[in-house]
Formats: C-alpha cells, structure tokens, sequence
C-alpha cells in the first residue's frame, strides 16, 4: 500500500509541475529541404543606390541556411537583408520567436511586417552573434519596437503577433566588410518554454 500511495503521490506531482495549456514550440524554417530557400527573397541597399550585396544559401551537409555578403556605404547604401514572402504565419498563440545561430560577432535586426508591404513600418530587434559560436536567442515580441527605414516610431500599435506576414534578417548599422551569419532553425515559442529551449 505504501509503495502505491507514494507512486500516486509521484504522479500528481508531475501532474502539477507541469505548465498548463503551454503552447508548443512551432518550427518556422529549419531549412531541412531546399523548398524552403523559395520563401525568402534578398533586398539590400540596391533599392537606394547601394552596393552591398548578399544572399541566401542551403547547406545540404548540416541543414543549416547561410546569409552571407558584404555591406558597403558606398552610393549612400549600407545595409544587407533577407526576408520572407509575405504569408499570415498565425503566431498568435505565442509570445515571441526562438532562434539558433552561429554568427560572426556582428549585430543583426530580426525584422517583422504585419502586411505584405515591399516598404512601411516594420518591428524590429537586435540581437548580438559571438564569432564562430552557436547560441539560442529568445526574442519576445513585446521587445520588437516599431521603425520606419531605420528609424524608431512613436504613436504607433505594437506588434500584433496574430497578423506578422513576414520575418526578416538585416545588418547594418556602418557594419561594413564581409558578413556570415548560420542558421539552424526559426522557431515561435510559449514564453514558458523559451528558456527550457535555451
């Protein structure tokens, strides 16, 4: 009897340590085939004038993908980015986005859109690479703070997470010279489970 009761009393403690209606993890981009290189399309500073220049490739050995290139200031340019072809990613059951990278110490821009706008107002936050080493980044949405162009808004909603329909990745800021940043997955996740994944 003992030794049922105290299986009994296990359980309801699993039971109860257990987070309630905790949303799982979704995976976004993984690049696991080459399918998924179609959804993302390059915009650097060409679009002004610019000579930077990037892209976007699949690693086939380790199913990672590369966004790589060189930024310029050059011709009033500066900036590389990649982003996604606009689509409704329903996010709206989650609370901010998980992301593995290995970077070369520059800072990036995780970019956001609620519409399918070329330009406009986009979300953003920055997140800093340690040079040749993977690490996990938790972007919550409530941090992604609206810009236009570059620069920060005032009077302006936040980010609804129900109605992103991009995500994009931009360097800049007079980071000039080659750039290479690896990435293994793009995950949107329950603020709950962020840090168990980190």
């Amino acid at each position: 009897m003992k030794l049922k009761f105290l299986v009994i009393m296990i359980m309801i403690q699993s039971l109860l340590s257990y987070p309630m209606n905790e949303t799982p993890a979704k995976i976004l981009f993984d690049f696991s085939t080459n399918e998924e290189l179609r959804d993302w399309n390059i915009v650097n500073d060409g679009v002004m004038g610019g000579i930077s220049r990037s892209n976007l490739q699949r690693n086939s050995e380790d199913s990672t993908g590369i966004f790589s290139g060189v930024v310029s200031l050059e011709n009033n340019g500066g900036f590389a980015s990649v982003r996604t072809t606009p689509r409704n990613f329903q996010l709206g059951d989650y609370d901010g986005l998980l992301i593995r990278v290995k970077g070369d110490g520059n800072i990036y821009s995780f970019r956001l859109r609620t519409n399918a706008r070329f330009d406009g107002v986009s979300y953003q936050a920055k997140f800093k690479t340690e040079k040749d080493n993977w690490i996990e980044v938790y972007l919550p949405f409530e941090e992604f703070s609206p810009t236009f162009r570059g620069r920060k808004l005032r009077n302006v909603a936040p980010l609804a997470a129900d109605k992103i329909q991009q995500l994009g990745i931009l360097i800049s800021d007079k980071q000039t010279g080659k750039f290479t940043l690896v990435i293994d997955w793009i995950k949107a996740v329950d603020a709950r489970n962020a840090d168990g994944n980190l």
